[in-house]
């Protein structure tokens, strides 16, 4: 049984407040803006510890009942990358060539131009692969349940998207479907599921992206009047 431990109150130390705080939130966004989704890496190398702080990073999500119901794997092998692209180009071509993708589905990624070859799973330097933990498991074996698991992991991955592009580097959120040969390749146990599999790296020389329209704040935002009196 899981033992719960008693987390006794500290004083919050808040973030600074800037002068302008709607110039820093302005300036916030406008740094995420230039955030993209890169599909060709370069080989050039990355420091380990640059990618272990991302995680880090990601792993001050917040998560329900605390619990941090993730997994990240760093994968730096060029034989462990190699098995994964293959692994992974074979469900793709299932997809893409096999029918397995709903037509509505392909016609939705065409303008992408994105097809069943992933080159960038053996080109970036790491692959990190995010598990979520579906129940927790202690020292003895025995299960605990993990509350909001996806959220809570969703939550870390956006953590982690963030933390490389005030780095400088980049990724792609990678999704082979099904994704169950990660667990096999990478040894993980029964409670983990493979959730998404992230390239890191810097762009190669002349990356392109689509030149994508992001949609409007009217588009994405509504706001409610409060009660009047």
């Amino acid at each position: 049984m899981l033992t719960m431990e008693r987390y006794d109150p500290i004083p919050f130390v808040p973030p600074l407040r800037p002068t302008d705080i709607v110039a820093a939130a302005r300036a916030v966004y406008e740094e995420m803006d230039t955030r993209r989704s890169v599909r060709t890496f370069s080989d050039e190398a990355v420091a380990r510890d640059a990618v272990v702080y991302a995680i880090r990073a990601a792993s001050t999500a917040p998560s329900g009942a605390h619990r941090q119901p993730w997994t990240f794997v760093l994968v730096g092998d060029a034989d462990t990358k190699r098995d994964i692209r293959v692994a992974a180009e074979n469900e793709e071509r299932k997809n893409y060539e096999g029918g397995r993708l709903p037509s509505e589905w392909r016609q939705a990624l065409e303008p992408l131009g994105t097809d069943w070859a992933k080159p960038f799973l053996e080109t970036a330097p790491w692959l990190v692969v995010v598990f979520e933990q579906r129940y927790g498991v202690t020292r003895e074996g025995d299960r605990f349940h993990n509350y909001y698991v996806k959220e809570s992991v969703g939550i870390a991955c956006g953590l982690f998207i963030t933390a490389l592009h005030r780095i400088g580097l980049v990724t792609l959120t990678h999704t082979p479907s099904p994704m169950a040969f990660l667990t096999r390749l990478l040894d993980r146990p029964a409670n983990e599921r493979p959730f998404i599999l992230f390239p890191v790296g810097y762009p190669a020389d002349g990356a392109e992206v689509p030149n994508l329209t992001r949609k409007s704040l009217d588009e994405i935002m509504v706001e409610v009047a409060g009660p009047t009196t």
